[in-house]
């Protein structure tokens, strides 16, 4: 009979990147398209951009169900559900006639997607320490940069082959071949199951008291605000680089790549620092570079720079500082609740992808054939992290000390 590993282990902590890669994955592979879907829809940029937007909403709606479900009935149940259904709606997106159809699929994937990484990063804080485990999820986002880096590839070459739809097929084989990892590797991690934690009442307490705790919002705000500059590059990316920059949709990835190697090299360097300096000190200096380069970027866009080298290079260096905060934040925020770590983290995945939905709208609404509306939003989002760690969440985590 086959044992299944120590969670602990390199592999499975090979199958717990994947399992948080799902967003990205499911993201980046089709954004090569987005330009050729406006035409092949008859719709707007705005409409086309709001399958990336429902995305991130599903995304967010469904961590608030899948954390306290984990907590009840264990992390493994969960996580093999939420893949189920996200393999069903990705069959939706591919058969989808309608840009409406694709929307409300597309929410439906995001649902069963986002069990994978709100129940992976529980799952790291159920096997490791705080400190520990910031380093391990930095190392784990910095494998998990490359889907975003080879992700516009392989969907530039889907889609110039076989044309859009093909990309929603690779996402159907991508889930099969990840449930049956779980099937296989994934033993149960969480030792506090708690029969309670499904309760209405417990539940909107339990959200309650995180919601009036200094030290989760801060380092919560935190992340959020990184990755809503983030996902401003990720919704507008496309339509600038294609559209605006001129380069070719085949050429997208390699463009969308050169940014993401400096979230890979950002992270590498964060999982080396935090343990030799900590999770905190590592996460002043990155939210301080997100705060430099947002306004580098935003700065760039407002002095009328249009180019491939003066839009890539300054977020590529926001890219870089995000590796440095967001898993460092992430594992804070989650460190000081180990017996609710399913619940913390899909308070936490709420409120990130929160803001990244509210900046990609923003974006695609703004859109206006510039670098504008992106880069804009790319430096509010890095300032505004910066500022709430410096203010809420370093002032919050002394207090508690």
């Amino acid at each position: 009979m086959f044992v299944k590993p120590d969670p602990r282990t390199p592999t499975v902590a090979v199958l717990l990147t994947f399992l948080v890669a799902f967003g990205p994955v499911s993201t980046d592979l089709y954004l090569p398209s987005l330009p050729d879907m406006t035409r092949a829809f008859g719709t707007t940029v705005s409409q086309v951009q709001m399958t990336l937007s429902a995305f991130t909403l599903g995304f967010a709606c469904g961590m608030l169900i899948y954390g306290p479900l984990s907590d009840r009935f264990g992390r493994r149940p969960v996580i093999i559900g939420g893949i189920i259904l996200y393999l069903l709606a990705s069959v939706a997106c591919l058969l989808a006639p309608t840009i409406d159809a694709l929307i409300l699929a597309r929410f439906a994937q995001a649902f069963g997607a986002c069990a994978g990484p709100v129940l992976g990063r529980a799952i790291v804080r159920d096997v490791y320490h705080r400190d520990e485990a910031a380093r391990m999820m930095s190392y784990m986002a910095s494998a998990m940069a490359l889907a975003p880096a080879v992700g516009p590839i392989i969907g530039g070459w889907l889609h110039g082959s076989f044309g859009w739809r093909s990309n929603f097929v690779a996402l159907v084989v991508f889930g099969v071949c990840v449930l049956a990892a779980t099937l296989l590797l994934l033993r149960e991690t969480n030792a506090h199951m708690d029969p309670q934690a499904t309760r209405p009442g417990r539940l909107l307490r339990t959200y309650g008291n995180l919601l009036k705790s200094p030290v989760f919002m801060g380092y919560t705000l935190t992340v959020g605000f990184g990755f809503g500059g983030l996902f401003s590059f990720i919704s507008g990316s496309s339509f600038v680089i294609i559209d605006v920059l001129g380069i070719d949709s085949a050429h997208f990835g390699f463009a969308f790549a050169c940014v993401v190697v400096g979230y890979i090299s950002g992270g590498f360097l964060a999982a080396r620092l935090t343990g030799r300096y900590g999770l905190d000190r590592v996460l002043g200096f990155g939210t301080l570079g997100i705060g430099a380069a947002g306004l580098l970027t935003a700065g760039v866009a407002l002095a009328g720079i249009q180019t491939p080298v003066g839009v890539i290079a300054p977020i590529s260096l926001y890219f870089f500082f995000c590796a440095l905060t967001l898993p460092n934040g992430t594992a804070g925020a989650i460190a000081p609740f180990p017996k609710i770590a399913g619940s913390v983290s899909a308070l936490l995945g709420f409120l990130q992808m929160g803001c990244g939905a509210i900046a990609g709208y923003l974006v695609g609404l703004l859109h206006n054939g510039t670098t504008l509306p992106m880069c804009l939003s790319i430096g509010i989002m890095g300032v505004l992290s910066m500022a709430t760690y410096w203010i809420l969440a370093r002032s919050a985590r002394k207090n508690t000390l």
